[in-house]
């Protein structure tokens, strides 16, 4: 079958089914089976025809044989009337009609062998579209349930693709409660530890600085008191002792 065969092929599907989808099974089973009926019918009028046209020749057969029958007979009155001259006459007509009925006959039983074979033809082709039919529904059924499996894996397919996001949507914030709950852990051991009180005494107590002008503060308060104890061990009990000066600020 050629390219633009199959393209008018094509065309007779979409008119004759009036389906969206030339490319569906289903249709092109149908189209397909429409037409097996289709010649199938044809060839049970062709056996009609056969059929008509041998009983139509019969009757001309039956028609002809009256003739001879009757051509017989007047042959015979003549004979009987001594009129040899017309029962010669007669005979020759009945010549000519016999020819006519041989051709009849021929006629006839080329027909009826003719009608006998499109029987025959027309059995097994019943038989065949009878068994396309049956497959045809099969298959359209066997479609049909592909069909339905496509559609529920594709909604399954769906579901399993939002349900894969909301495993990841679900992966991402327990990842994000678990850093939150660290960060929680690692403050409550800065407060347990002291750091995060000592960082919060006030903007600059963690400078190198105040440290260092601190630590000297405290070491010249403690210089100055050392200093005011030797002081007051020196002179003992007999003089006034000196006070001792608390740190300074």
């Amino acid at each position: 079958m050629g390219f633009f065969s199959r393209l008018a092929t094509f065309f007779r599907i979409k008119a004759n089914s009036a389906l969206d989808k030339a490319e569906d099974p289903a249709q092109v089973l149908d189209y397909s089976y429409s037409k097996q009926l289709e010649q199938l019918q044809n060839l049970k009028r062709s056996i009609a025809d056969v059929v008509t046209n041998e009983k139509r020749l019969e009757m001309q057969q039956q028609q002809i044989q009256q003739q001879v029958n009757k051509l017989d007979q007047q042959a015979m009155q003549a004979l009987q009337a001594n009129r040899e001259d017309l029962a010669r006459m007669a005979l020759q007509r009945k010549e000519g009609l016999l020819v006519q009925l041989n051709s009849f006959e021929q006629q006839i039983a080329q027909l009826h062998g003719q009608e006998t074979h499109l029987v025959e033809m027309e059995r097994n082709v019943s038989a065949r579209v009878e068994a396309f039919r049956t497959q045809k529904e099969m298959v359209k059924a066997q479609y049909g349930a592909a069909q339905a499996q496509v559609k529920i894996n594709e909604q399954v397919t769906g579901i399993s693709k939002e349900m894969s996001e909301m495993g990841l949507a679900m992966q991402r914030t327990q990842d994000r409660v678990t850093s939150m709950q660290a960060r929680a852990n690692a403050m409550d051991a800065l407060i347990e530890s002291g750091t995060l009180s000592d960082n919060l005494l006030g903007p600059g107590s963690n400078d190198p600085l105040d440290r260092e002008l601190q630590q000297l503060s405290s070491q010249q308060n403690v210089d100055a008191q050392l200093e005011a104890m030797k002081q007051q061990m020196q002179l003992g009990s007999g003089g006034v002792p000196p006070q001792i000066e608390g740190p300074h600020q």
